[in-house]
């Protein structure tokens, strides 16, 4: 190489040789992992079978865990309970065509955690679905369980099917949640919204995890001067998957109607002098203590902005009040719907 262009060139090719190494290396394990669940499978469909068919009992798991651990030795995968979580998985999910194929896209061990803690078809639905395509780690997952998201994400208040247009919609919907869990801040019930903000800001990198993986902290008491007066947005975030601005108010009370207009003013600002020429409006997210869902309703039914109305607490759990504003599960099915993988990447 004699020259600088020759060097840039180089670069660029080491880059691109880079990048198609990783990339088949991930799909090697795509590969390894779809292999390991279709033996898992077939293990579990043949005990199964030949239970049925011979009418042996519990004991063969055992004798056949022993049997294989001496063939195999050294290797993992072959003992009692794994067996056992083999027959558990092909009987649950032998009937769901749907289903089937996609637990062959996440590991064995976050299907198992997926089939012990999850006893309704959907929520498991959702959570494969989510591991997926966000590449959750284990305990990510399990963090998701404990704090209910499958729950929150089907109880979010939002007028996001008004004011994002089609292409994002689904998107901007599973970016923002019914209610926010801020177990990591150390206050106590009574504390003031400075008090709040302060502690969100001291561990924003948990804040952020809290809020979801494409979310980046762009600053606190953001200012904005709108005709020689001064405002100010608690936090402003940026979403890097939906290019949006994300403004957050938080307040330590119920919500009020007029905190959507205040928010409306907000984004309508942001869009005017902060937004770029490459990125999307921005969205607002108000979290407040409490909240009367109807009151909700009606305070976005006729804002022209996309804002959503979360909830939050310091503690993790769902209220239980919140369970008879649970969806059917015709809705539910529906509104999982978008994680159709085609839809998924028209969204993108």
């Amino acid at each position: 190489m004699t020259n600088l262009t020759d060097q840039t060139q180089y670069v660029d090719f080491v880059v691109s040789v880079k990048q198609r190494i990783l990339q088949s290396q991930y799909e090697a394990l795509k590969s390894v992992n779809k292999e390991l669940i279709g033996l898992y499978w077939d293990i579990g469909k043949s005990i199964v079978e030949k239970q049925d068919a011979f009418g042996w009992g519990k004991s063969v798991v055992k004798t056949l865990a022993e049997d294989l651990q001496q063939v195999f030795v050294g290797i993992k995968g072959f003992s009692i309970r794994n067996l056992w979580n083999m027959r558990l998985f092909y009987l649950e999910y032998c009937n769901d065509s749907k289903l089937q194929p996609l637990v062959r896209e996440i590991s064995w061990t976050k299907n198992i955690l997926i089939l012990q803690k999850c006893k309704d078809v959907l929520q498991k639905e959702f959570y494969i679905q989510m591991t997926k395509r966000y590449g959750w780690t284990k305990n990510v997952l399990i963090n998701h369980i404990e704090n209910q998201s499958y729950e929150k994400f089907l109880l979010n208040q939002t007028n996001f099917d008004e004011t994002i247009p089609k292409k994002y919609k689904d998107q901007v919907k599973l970016a923002v949640k019914d209610e926010y869990v801020f177990d990591f801040l150390e206050l106590g019930e009574e504390h003031s919204e400075r008090e709040l903000e302060t502690a969100i800001v001291k561990n924003i990198g948990k804040f952020l995890t809290q809020m979801g993986n494409d979310f980046t902290f762009m600053g606190n008491q953001y200012r904005l001067e709108v005709d020689g007066e001064e405002y100010f947005i608690d936090l402003l975030l940026f979403h890097r998957r939906l290019k949006s601005l994300i403004a957050v108010e938080l307040k330590i009370g119920k919500f009020k109607p007029e905190y959507a207009g205040k928010m409306n003013f907000y984004l309508s600002a942001l869009n005017d002098m902060v937004r770029i020429e490459d990125e999307n409006p921005s969205i607002g997210i108000i979290i407040c203590k409490d909240k009367n869902r109807t009151t909700v309703e009606y305070a976005l039914r006729d804002s022209n902005k996309p804002i959503g109305v979360s909830s939050y607490q310091l503690l993790d759990k769902l209220p239980s009040d919140l369970q008879s504003f649970l969806p059917s599960s015709e809705e539910i099915a529906e509104r999982l719907s978008i994680f159709n993988d085609k839809e998924l990447d028209n969204n993108v």
